[in-house]
C-alpha cells in the first residue's frame, strides 16, 4: 500500500472548530489532541517503515490507526464499536483532528493494522512514542527509581492433558498432508489414523490404563506419520503443523531401541501337516499362525482344519522390529513443552505453593514503573508513570523477565534505574553481586533458607566464607571447610562440617537429622553478600524503603481490571506482546491527562481565587 496526504491541521472552517466549544480546557479529549496527538503525528516516519512509499492502492492513514487503537484502550472499545465512535462521538472525532461527518473504515482495517504493526517490527512504536512525549513533559527522566513485578496472564486457549494435545496434534497434521496428498498416493495405514484422530474423539471418562494405552498409541502413530513424510514432497515436509507435531513428539515421547527377534530353529513338519497350513499367499505380513493340533495331522485333517485366523486391521504400533515408541515420565517433562497446538506459544506457569498455587496456561507480563518519592498534594494525581512492559512465556522465572526488562528499556534509551524495588523473586546472590559493580541499589528480600523438620536453616549460622569460618547457634566454630567445584558449570561452593562436637550438644535435636552423624553446611561462593542482605531486612530502616515497591501491586490491578490484561485476545506470542504495549501506552496517556487535568484545575482555581480578591 502507498501513504495518504496527510494534514496536521484541520480545516478553517470545519465541526472541529465547533467542537473547540463544546469541551473544556480540562477534557480528557481537548487534552488528547493538545497533548497526545501532535506526538502521534510526530512519530509518523516510524509508521511509513510498515508500508511502501508509491506501490499499490492509497492506504488509511497511519497516525488515525494509531490513534484509534490508543482511544480503544482508553474507554475499553472493541473494533466494531470503536468504528462506531468515529462515526457519531464529537469526543474522538475531535481528539483524532477529524470531522464529524468523514468516511470510515471497516473494523478490519484495524486488525490488518495491527498486524502490520506486528510484522514490522513496530509493536512498542505507541508506547515508546508516548513514553517520549512524557520525557519531554519531566515526567520521567532517562534515569530514575523504579519498581518492578509481574502478573500472570491466560492464553486464549484451554488447558488440555497430555493425551488431548498429541490427538489434537496428530488431528492438524494428519489434515495438513492430506490437503496437498492425492488419495492414490496415501499409505495403507492413512484410512486407520484418519478415523481414528480426525473422525473421532478419546473418551475422557475412560480409565486410566486406557487412556495410558491410547496415549502409548498415539506416539506409535506420531511416530510412523512423521517417518513417513520425509519420504514425500517437500511442501509436506516442511508443513507448519507437522512442524508441530515432531516438536510435539520429541517432548513427549522417547524411542528405546528393541532387539530384533531371533528365528527359532524349527523341525520340517510332515507332510500331512503341511496341508493343514493355509498358502503362503493368504498369510498376513506379521500374523500369527496357530500351531496344529495333534489330531490335524491324521489323514483327513485337511477336510476338517479350521479356516485361516482372519488378517488382523493393521495397526501403524504393531511391529516387531524398530524402535519402541514409550511416553515420558511427568518428572521428566519440559516446563516449556507445548500445552494447546492452536497456541503453542503459551506455555505452563505456576505461582505459589501448596493450595495457594495459582496454575495458568499462557504468559507472563513485567511491568516497571517510576517511584516518585515527594509527597503529593491532597486530590493530586499520581505522577509515577509505566517505563516498560514486557511479556514473556509463563514458564520462564521472574529473575529471567527482568533481564528482558532491561534490554527493552535500553532499546528505548533509558538507562538501568539507581534504585530499583522488586520482591524476592528477583533478588539472587548474582543480581545482588551485579548491582554492587554497576554502583546501583536492589532494594528487596532476600529469599528464604529451606527448613526442613523444623531444624536451624542456614540463616541460623553466621558464616564468613572469605575466613572459611561458620559459627552455629551454640557458638561452636566449625572444624572442616572443603571447597567443591563443579566440572561442567564451574560453580563453587564451600561445605562447613562441625564434626564431633554434634555429638553432645544440647542443641542436636533441633540442628542434627535423624540420619546424620553431624551438622553440615553447603553455601555459595559469595554467600556473605546474601547473608549481608538476610541481616539487613530485618532492620526498620530497610522496611521503611522497601514500602516503595509495595505501590507497585496496584499497577497491575489497574492493568488487569481497567485494560483486561489478566486474558490475552490474540493468540502467539508477538500478538499479545503488542495488545500489552497498547495497555501500557493507554495507562501512561490516561495518567498523563489526569494529571495534565489536576494542574489546570488547580491553576484555574487560583486565577478564579485571585480576581475574586482583588
Amino acid at each position: 500500500m502507498s501513504m495518504p496526504g496527510f494534514a496536521t491541521q484541520a480545516e478553517l472552517f470545519s465541526t472541529a472548530g465547533l467542537s473547540r466549544s463544546l469541551f473544556a480546557p480540562t477534557d480528557r479529549y481537548r487534552l488528547f489532541a493538545q497533548l497526545v496527538y501532535p506526538r502521534l503525528a510526530a512519530s509518523r516516519p516510524a509508521l511509513e517503515k510498515c508500508y511502501c512509499a508509491d506501490n499499490g492502492r492509497v492506504a488509511l492513514e497511519p497516525v488515525l490507526m494509531l490513534g484509534v487503537s490508543l482511544l480503544q484502550e482508553l474507554d475499553g472499545m472493541p473494533d466494531r464499536q470503536a468504528v462506531e465512535m468515529l462515526r457519531y462521538h464529537a469526543g474522538w472525532n475531535f481528539a483524532l483532528n477529524r470531522q464529524l461527518g468523514d468516511e470510515v473504515f471497516h473494523p478490519t482495517s484495524l486488525v490488518n493494522f495491527r498486524h502490520r504493526l506486528a510484522q514490522h517490527q513496530q509493536s512498542a512504536l505507541g508506547f515508546q512514542t508516548i513514553l517520549t512525549a512524557l520525557e519531554e513533559a519531566g515526567l520521567v527522566s532517562r534515569q530514575s527509581r523504579q519498581r518492578l513485578d509481574s502478573t500472570q496472564m491466560f492464553g486464549r486457549v484451554s488447558k488440555m492433558s497430555r493425551l488431548d494435545c498429541v490427538r489434537e496434534s496428530l488431528r492438524l497434521a494428519l489434515q495438513e498432508v492430506a490437503q496437498g496428498l492425492a488419495e492414490t498416493s496415501r499409505p495403507a495405514w492413512w484410512a486407520s489414523l484418519w478415523d481414528r484422530y480426525v473422525e473421532s474423539q478419546a473418551d475422557y471418562r475412560a480409565s486410566s490404563e486406557t487412556l495410558a494405552r491410547k496415549l502409548a498409541e498415539a506416539g506409535a502413530d506420531a511416530h510412523l506419520l512423521l517417518e513417513w513424510l520425509p519420504e514425500q514432497t517437500e511442501g509436506l515436509v516442511q508443513g507448519e503443523k507437522a512442524r508441530l507435531l515432531a516438536r510435539v513428539f520429541g517432548e513427549q515421547f522417547d524411542l528405546r531401541a528393541s532387539a530384533a527377534p531371533q528365528p527359532k530353529s524349527k523341525e520340517p513338519l510332515p507332510a500331512e501337516a503341511e496341508a493343514v497350513l493355509p498358502p503362503p499367499s493368504t498369510v498376513p505380513d506379521g500374523a500369527t499362525v496357530p500351531a496344529p493340533k495333534p489330531e490335524a495331522l491324521s489323514s483327513g485333517a485337511a477336510e476338517s482344519a479350521p479356516p485361516p485366523a482372519p488378517e488382523p486391521e493393521p495397526l501403524p504400533a504393531a511391529q516387531e522390529s524398530g524402535p519402541v515408541v514409550e511416553p515420558k515420565g511427568k518428572g521428566t517433562l519440559a516446563s516449556d513443552r507445548v500445552q494447546n497446538p492452536h497456541e503453542p506459544d503459551a506455555t505452563y506457569g505456576a505461582k505459589g505453593q501448596g493450595q495457594h498455587m495459582k496454575e495458568h496456561v499462557g504468559y507472563k507480563v513485567q511491568v516497571a514503573e517510576t517511584v516518585c518519592e515527594a509527597t503529593l498534594a491532597p486530590g493530586e494525581p499520581t505522577r509515577n508513570v509505566l517505563t516498560g512492559i514486557v511479556t514473556h512465556p509463563a514458564c520462564q522465572s521472574d529473575e529471567a523477565g527482568s533481564l528482558l526488562m532491561e534490554a527493552e528499556q535500553a532499546a528505548m534509551g533509558l538507562a538501568k534505574p539507581p534504585v530499583q524495588y522488586v520482591d524476592a523473586a528477583y533478588v539472587s546472590t548474582q543480581k545482588l553481586l551485579q548491582a554492587q559493580a554497576e554502583g546501583r541499589e536492589l532494594i528487596g528480600p532476600a529469599p528464604s533458607a529451606v527448613q526442613k523438620d523444623g531444624r536451624f536453616t542456614v540463616e541460623d549460622f553466621h558464616i564468613k566464607v572469605e575466613e572459611r569460618q561458620a559459627i552455629c547457634p551454640a557458638g561452636k566454630t566449625n572444624t572442616q571447610c572443603s571447597r567443591l567445584e563443579e566440572a561442567a558449570s564451574g560453580k563453587v561452593s564451600y561445605c562447613f562440617e562441625f564434626g564431633a562436637q554434634c555429638h553432645d550438644c544440647p542443641l542436636r535435636q533441633r540442628c542434627v537429622g535423624q540420619d546424620q552423624r553431624h551438622r553440615s553446611l553447603a553455601v555459595g561462593e559469595h554467600h556473605t553478600v546474601l547473608q549481608a542482605r538476610r541481616q539487613e531486612q530485618r532492620t526498620d530502616a530497610f522496611k521503611e524503603r522497601l514500602k516503595h515497591r509495595n505501590a507497585i501491586e496496584g499497577t497491575p490491578s489497574e492493568l488487569v481490571r481497567a485494560h483486561g490484561l489478566r486474558r490475552a485476545r490474540y493468540r502467539g506470542l508477538p500478538k499479545v506482546k503488542l495488545q500489552n504495549y497498547f495497555i501500557g501506552a493507554a495507562s501512561n496517556v490516561k495518567r498523563w491527562l489526569r494529571h495534565t487535568a489536576w494542574e489546570l484545575q488547580n491553576g484555574l482555581t487560583a486565577a478564579l481565587s485571585v480576581a475574586t480578591a482583588n
